[in-house]
């Protein structure tokens, strides 16, 4: 694994890349909140293991990349991840992105077509409201502050888990441990909101979204409480020629027991184009 910071303007962004750069990349992108070692090493390390060059990197106002400006928007946090590429000169990719990620993930392919070979979208939505809402529960939670105080913060992380992880495979004690180290690497829920409102203020994509020319592949799991599978589908329906995978007993969480299926799927998807 090597750690680099690349630059966007003002902006820091702190990234990781594992593997060989002779091999296509994937990059992945973090949903709302999550540091880059969300992707844990040996899920990066399944996706080497399958010929990929992987990276994984902290968006703006998470982990250890700079705070961003008020104001900014999902095309910004995607020119971050242009910023990375570019600091590697890496020309095209393949972008996998989870949650928010899916959401910058997708901006990244309107945006940027030049740079991307291929989308995976997953556990994400296009923006409109009918579709991808979550329950009134998982929304309080989402809108709950973050905590400075670490126990405080262990325990929200659980209890989210708890709210919109899939069902049958949440370990409290390896949850804990996880949500400690990502404390203990960087605490600043300050940025959550900024990342938020980046995402609500970009609206419906739908109509850019259905002018896409990228193979598309788009990953959901039907136990999904924090972005309803609607979202999922609706993001398949709108991209043309989109495959959809529905992931049987998954939430809004990518646990172990779904990592071989996920690395899998997204091998078959990319050696198909």
């Amino acid at each position: 694994m090597r750690a680099k910071f690349a630059h966007n303007g003002d902006l820091s962004i702190y990234y990781e890349s594992f593997g060989d750069r002779s091999h296509p990349t994937l990059v992945l992108i973090n949903g709302l909140s999550n540091q880059c070692i969300a992707y844990r090493d040996e899920f990066c390390k399944l996706f080497v293991a399958s010929g990929f060059h992987v990276i994984r990197f902290d968006n703006r106002d998470v982990g250890l990349s700079s705070d961003g400006p008020e104001g900014y928007s999902l095309k910004d946090m995607a020119s971050d991840a242009v910023a990375v590429l570019d600091d590697l000169a890496i020309k095209k990719v393949h972008v996998f992105g989870v949650s928010l990620g899916g959401m910058i993930a997708q901006t990244f392919a309107i945006e940027f077509p030049e740079r991307i070979s291929s989308l995976i979208s997953v556990m994400s939505t296009t923006g409109d409201s009918d579709v991808g809402r979550p329950t009134d529960e998982a929304r309080a939670l989402l809108l709950t502050p973050g905590s400075t105080n670490r126990e405080q913060a262990i325990e929200l992380h659980l209890a989210g888990k708890h709210v919109w992880g899939s069902p049958g495979h949440i370990d409290d004690q390896n949850e804990r441990h996880f949500a400690g180290e990502v404390f203990d690497r960087a605490c600043r829920p300050k940025g959550v909101g900024r990342q938020y409102k980046a995402a609500r203020a970009d609206r419906s994509r739908s109509d850019r979204l259905r002018a896409l020319k990228v193979p598309t592949l788009v990953i959901h799991g039907d136990q999904d409480t924090l972005i309803d599978i609607s979202g999922g589908r609706r993001t398949a329906d709108v991209i043309p020629q989109a495959q959809f995978l529905e992931v049987e007993g998954m939430g809004h969480d990518y646990p172990e027991y779904f990592w071989t299926n996920l690395v899998t799927a997204v091998r078959e998807h990319c050696q198909n184009i």
